[in-house]
């Protein structure tokens, strides 16, 4: 087909051309090509001696595929409606009143509100109407919280990002760890400050509330027979009005040792388990019970006669 791409067919007049011994001008001629088109797919694929059509048009094909443009991406929706813009930044102004940096609370809902498999820096940049390094930052800062993940643009070298099916789990997630390792400092707290000081008592008041947060938030709740162990040996304690080691406790219950300690252990973990009591530990290791320290103010405690 003059002036198209030369055929299977046309390779193959032109390599029985060459072996006629006609010319490059001349073989242009009868196909109606330019002499350049001619002398370029010889040298591309031989010399006039060893062009074989059937490699020629295989490497041809080779050639185009390579040349195939890349898939364009999708286009960014860019939401002109005033009532668009005016959620975007209610729901901006609602998160920054969490804690969440401005610039950062505007970058997840654009991402959050985007229809286009996420958006790149670019993107961002555009839309928001700030810097690059503010997005580098406000991206960085999602994605060190799981909320954003990065996807490689399959139109270019640039990164998408885009908010994941899983994000919330991941966050939930995460925030159930926070409050886990909040209870369990809080816990510390009380052992390093004592339990009848008033920070002490206000460290447990934390304690069992983000222990609390975290049984919710997980759905970790103790199980209903680690209870009932940890109540027994709440029980055992009381009978005996001494410390016990968890040796003694496991002989005179008639259990294992890692089934006392795993009592111990829950309520160490769930003091609410014990309440109105608490369980503590004495320098020598053995176990024993007091009042929980916010159940009584130190006044309460004066008059009652502690």
């Amino acid at each position: 087909m003059p002036g198209g791409r030369l055929t299977h067919d046309d390779r193959r007049r032109i390599a029985a051309w060459l072996a006629d011994g006609l010319g490059y001008a001349e073989i242009g001629r009868r196909l109606g090509r330019p002499t350049s088109t001619i002398s370029r797919e010889v040298t591309r694929n031989g010399t006039a001696g060893d062009y074989v059509p059937d490699r020629a048009q295989r490497a041809a094909g080779e050639r185009a595929r390579r040349r195939r443009p890349r898939p364009t991406p999708p286009a960014v929706e860019e939401r002109p409606a005033e009532a668009a813009r005016g959620f975007v930044e209610e729901l901006a102004t609602l998160l920054a009143a969490t804690g969440l940096p401005r610039t950062t609370a505007r970058v997840f809902v654009r991402l959050l509100t985007a229809d286009a498999g996420g958006l790149t820096a670019a993107d961002l940049v555009r839309l928001l109407g700030v810097s690059p390094a503010s997005v580098s930052m406000s991206t960085g800062h999602l994605e060190g919280m799981g909320l954003v993940a990065r996807r490689p643009d399959p139109g270019g070298r640039r990164a998408r990002y885009v908010v994941d099916d899983d994000a919330w789990a991941r966050a939930w997630r995460a925030d159930t760890g926070t409050h886990d390792e909040l209870a369990a400092a809080a816990r510390r707290g009380v052992e390093v400050l004592g339990a009848d000081t008033t920070a002490g008592a206000r460290l447990d008041r934390m304690g069992r509330f983000f222990a609390r947060l975290s049984e919710q938030m997980s759905g970790s709740a103790v199980a209903e027979t680690v209870v009932h162990d940890a109540l027994t040996v709440l029980a055992a304690l009381v009978h005996a009005g001494r410390p016990l080691t968890p040796g003694a406790l496991a002989a005179a219950l008639g259990w294992s040792g890692d089934r006392v300690l795993a009592a111990l252990e829950a309520i160490r973990r769930r003091p609410v388990i014990a309440d109105p009591f608490a369980v503590r530990a004495t320098e020598a290791g053995a176990y024993t019970f007091t009042t929980r320290p916010d159940r009584l103010s130190p006044e309460q405690r004066a008059a009652i006669g502690e």
